[in-house]
């Protein structure tokens, strides 16, 4: 069944009300027709069951059959600070980072990145990269849609992350991995005590670019709280490390 994401306002009572470049992708893509079901996600953790009533030139018209809890979000906010990578394999990282629950990604311009956007590039990209989360979003049953945010600079990524409550780098120079079991089990039962809590445990994961990171970028955020962790004794890609990160949190969160 189809999925769409609307704001909290276009939700009246029993209907919903479709605007914007969904409708021309119900209407003349899909082409769906009154009367079919379609799932409705508000950016909260209630899942709407809706049928079709009207398709109208600027907007569709839904009747909520039904509405439940839906638990397909993780327990806590995972954000992927991911140092920006050469070509696009920002877009995959982004697509697999969505289908497997993070909160959020953040691009970072770092010392070893060889990619610079300046502001009107950066702008483009972003879009694009915020479709493709959308899209992921839809494809993978989400209730939220993550936001890719503008690229930032590598202390202002330090910055955003300064109040979060577990902070992982992984890094090729760390040593075993068990370090990395210890920690992962530290992250579950501290996000399993503040199940309860009014706000999620935010974690946050940074990836350097295709370079690695530089000594001193490493030596920055470990003075910020940043743990630096071993995936194992292979060197991972770029766009590998991110993903393997998310899983193994996955793993251990997800109840």
């Amino acid at each position: 069944m189809y999925r769409f994401f609307v704001a909290p306002e276009q939700i009246a009572g029993e209907q919903i009300r479709i605007t914007g470049d969904d409708v021309n992708h119900i209407k003349n893509v899909l082409r769906m027709k009154p009367g079919e079901s379609v799932r409705i996600s508000a950016g909260s953790t209630e899942d709407y069951l809706c049928v079709i009533e009207s398709l109208e030139s600027q907007e569709i018209l839904l009747r909520i059959e039904s509405k439940e809890e839906s638990a397909v979000e993780l327990p806590a906010d995972i954000y992927l600070f991911q140092g920006l990578p050469k070509g696009d394999k920002m877009e995959l990282i982004i697509q697999k980072a969505v289908e497997l629950g993070a909160r959020g990604v953040i691009p970072v311009a770092m010392k070893r990145s060889v990619v610079k956007l300046d502001a009107k590039k950066a702008a483009s990209r972003v879009k694009r990269w915020n479709a493709i989360s959308e899209s992921a979003a839809k494809q993978s049953g989400r209730l939220q849609i993550p936001e890719v945010s503008m690229p930032v600079s590598f202390s202002q990524a330090l910055a955003m992350a300064a109040d979060f409550e577990w902070k992982i780098l992984p890094y090729e120079n760390a040593e075993g991995m068990e370090g990395l079991r210890s920690y992962m089990t530290q992250i579950a039962e501290s996000v399993k005590a503040e199940s309860k809590a009014a706000k999620p445990v935010r974690i946050g994961i940074f990836i350097g670019p295709e370079g690695g990171f530089d000594e001193k970028e490493v030596e920055q955020a470990a003075e910020a709280g940043w743990k630096s962790i071993s995936l194992g004794r292979r060197i991972l890609r770029t766009e590998t490390a991110g993903l393997a990160a998310l899983s193994m949190l996955v793993y251990v969160l997800e109840p």
